[in-house]
């Protein structure tokens, strides 16, 4: 019997676009063979659809379309299995479903809020739990995590937008304690949105705004001097961990941008508000530039690899993740900049050099998923008290009596 996966994407961020790849692409590889696929589908303003056709990226050219002949479902437990159910007459059961695998970028989605979600109706999920994906999500909760450990990071400073707003003098003279150029990002967006990087005061000042119409906790680094940016990735849980290859990313700006993550050389045209990858057009963060395996020293390779290690089990991270990291080329000092815990195209283009083909990664993620889940059900999570005994029958008068006593 097949294991039937419902794999959720999309979902209210300003990375949809880039979500509905990341999962097209992932449908297309997982084995058929092993498993029955059912898309999830999460629009803009968050209704959830399925249907078959949901496989097809070109049906996210039209809403409409979507709307016509997608079901809109609900997903919750029901006498022991976990089904979707129309939301619209008649309420029937559409599916039941295995498990799940989240492949939602940025807000609402890989930042624990869809974790929170599955964890508490008790599916089970690919990846990060709720922790995980909240500290790999957040920039600057991040990197208390890898100032604790002791990880080499490039120095930075953060604010809240309402801090900026009340007292921008103070924010920006804690800021300028920086040297300029630096890099000025929204806290928990991906995907280089909201980003940019200022040279002197007056650009610091836009960039800040820019980056408040995304988030309310905005992060300021310094920018790395010759600079290359390369990238690892991790796969595995807290216990065990698998390292792919090494890539240097090639970009012609300061950073790598959304265009060089998603774009690339490739054409896509708009079509209902968003862009559709067409014949020969964007493959995800696969389509950008790179050269694998990067061109470092060994030492710092084995760096890399450690440092790398060393995040994704502080962080808790679980399946497969993206490490960022930039080495500054004169002073051959390497830093860690972020986790990616579910990255563009889930960085299938760093294990197939080392022969992990995509749909084996899908494969290993799934088994941990499912591993994760079993020992997790082991774990005791109630234990037995009398705190409602003076609640069952004095009503009211009981609760009076006890409130002394709980506080």
């Amino acid at each position: 019997m097949k294991i039937k996966v419902g794999v959720i994407y999309g979902g209210e961020t300003v990375e949809h676009e880039v979500s509905i790849i990341s999962a097209i692409q992932a449908i297309n590889k997982l084995d058929q063979e092993k498993y029955e696929i059912i898309p999830i589908y999460i629009t803009k303003d968050r209704q959830w659809y399925t249907g078959d056709m949901l496989k097809d990226i070109e049906i996210y050219s039209d809403f409409n379309l979507i709307k016509k002949y997608g079901k809109n479902v609900v997903l919750y437990e029901k006498d022991g299995s976990f089904v979707l159910q129309n939301k619209k007459f008649p309420k029937s059961i559409v599916t039941d479903i295995d498990i799940v695998f989240p492949i939602m970028h940025g807000t609402n989605g890989e930042d624990g809020v869809i974790q929170g979600y599955l964890q508490s109706i008790g599916i089970p999920f690919v990846g990060g739990d709720i922790y995980a994906s909240v500290v790999g999500q957040d920039k600057a909760f991040m990197k208390a995590i890898f100032e604790k450990e002791n990880l080499p990071m490039t120095k930075y400073v953060w604010f809240y937008d309402y801090e900026y707003k009340n007292d921008s003098e103070e924010v920006l003279k804690n800021v300028k304690k920086l040297k300029y150029p630096v890099i000025i990002k929204p806290a928990t967006t991906g995907s280089s949105v909201g980003i940019k990087v200022a040279e002197n005061d007056k650009e610091l000042v836009e960039a800040i705004d820019n980056a408040i119409s995304y988030d309310n906790k905005i992060l300021v680094e310094e920018v790395v001097a010759n600079l290359k940016e390369v990238n690892i990735s991790v796969l595995g849980n807290y216990e065990h961990q698998r390292l792919s290859v090494i890539e240097e990313v090639m970009s012609k700006n300061k950073f790598l941008t959304y265009d060089d993550k998603y774009i690339g050389g490739g054409k896509g045209k708009l079509k209902g508000g968003m862009k559709v990858p067409m014949k020969g057009a964007s493959k995800g963060m696969a389509s950008a530039d790179r050269k694998i395996p990067a061109d470092i020293l060994d030492k710092q390779k084995k760096e890399i690899e450690d440092i790398a290690i060393r995040a994704f089990k502080a962080l808790g991270s679980a399946g497969v993740c993206r490490i960022d990291f930039l080495i500054d080329e004169k002073a051959k000092k390497v830093y860690i900049n972020e986790i990616n815990s579910i990255p563009g195209s889930l960085a299938f283009y760093l294990w197939e050099p080392i022969g992990v083909h995509y749909s084996d990664l899908l494969d290993d993620m799934i088994n941990i998923g499912i591993k994760d889940y079993k020992r997790k059900q082991n774990k005791t999570h109630t234990f037995e008290t009398n705190i409602l005994k003076g609640f069952t029958n004095g009503g009211l008068k009981g609760m009076k009596g006890a409130k002394g006593k709980l506080g």
